[in-house]
């Protein structure tokens, strides 16, 4: 899935990025009409809520993952 114009900050994690994007887009039942139309004939209303499901999910995962740290960020 290219994106125009963004690069994600850490590189190595683009494949990442793409399959959480998928997986949200599948519990969204966004997969069949992703499939029949493509990334770029998504509406920009089905690609705000794919893109803030992944923000979401992202906190979720960062929250979770400083408190395993302690609080702390860096490694």
């Amino acid at each position: 899935m290219a994106r125009k114009g963004r690069r994600p900050e850490v590189p190595q994690a683009e494949d990442e990025l793409d399959a959480l994007k998928s997986e949200v887009a599948e519990d969204l039942g966004l997969e069949d009409d992703i499939a029949e139309e493509g990334w770029e004939n998504m509406t920009t209303r089905e690609v705000g809520k794919i893109g803030g499901h992944m923000v979401k999910k992202m906190l979720r995962f960062a929250e979770k993952e400083m408190n395993r740290r302690g609080g702390r960020i860096k490694e």
